[in-house]
């Protein structure tokens, strides 16, 4: 691995920016170089945004958006509907989609990458009692991806959250981390 780029399409109030500082506090805990930014346009709930993490084995030296991911993570299927998620995304690139709908119906709609269509927010209602998303979709994210395992991930979590006072928060979205990292499987 030298350098890999994700990006998270989320809407305004999903927590895209904070799956993309987690993710990369884990990847820092598994001996990696990451960075971790927000791309907003209309700051309002509910608008589109974007979030990008970088991860390298070598210091990053780039400071711009991600405009070619190899990963793109999409935490709420209406914006199959508004943005292109794939635009730029890598020829073998791999799309992880929160949605209750087949894999194959995705597929129909974003092309030929490869697709895990899981339903993050069955999973985050069944363990956490919410639908939140944001830090349950990067346990499909460790699933596929080998340099960041999911015990780097749960360091983060931890890190994160108890640093703001939510300890059981924390708790919580480990275990729907882990409850996605096992769906991907």
């Amino acid at each position: 691995m030298v350098l890999e780029e994700i990006r998270f399409h989320g809407r305004g109030g999903q927590g895209a920016v904070t799956s993309t500082q987690v993710l990369a506090i884990a990847a820092f805990k598994a001996g990696k170089y990451s960075q971790a930014f927000p791309n907003f346009g209309v700051e309002r709930t509910g608008a589109p945004v974007e979030s990008y993490v970088r991860i390298s084995e070598k210091p990053i030296n780039l400071r711009q958006q991600v405009y070619d991911p190899d990963y793109v993570i999409v935490l709420d299927s209406s914006l199959l509907d508004a943005v292109d998620v794939t635009k730029g995304l890598q020829k073998n690139g791999i799309v992880i989609v929160n949605t209750d709908k087949p894999k194959e119906q995705i597929k129909k709609k974003l092309g030929n990458y490869k697709i895990y269509s899981l339903n993050i927010t069955k999973i985050a209602l069944e363990v956490i009692g919410k639908p939140f998303v944001n830090i349950a979709s990067l346990g499909a994210f460790c699933a596929l991806n080998k340099a960041v395992p999911l015990k780097a991930l749960d360091e983060a979590i931890e890190e994160l959250f108890t640093a703001r006072g939510k300890a059981k928060v924390a708790e919580f979205n480990k275990k729907a981390a882990k409850a996605v990292f096992e769906a991907t499987k």
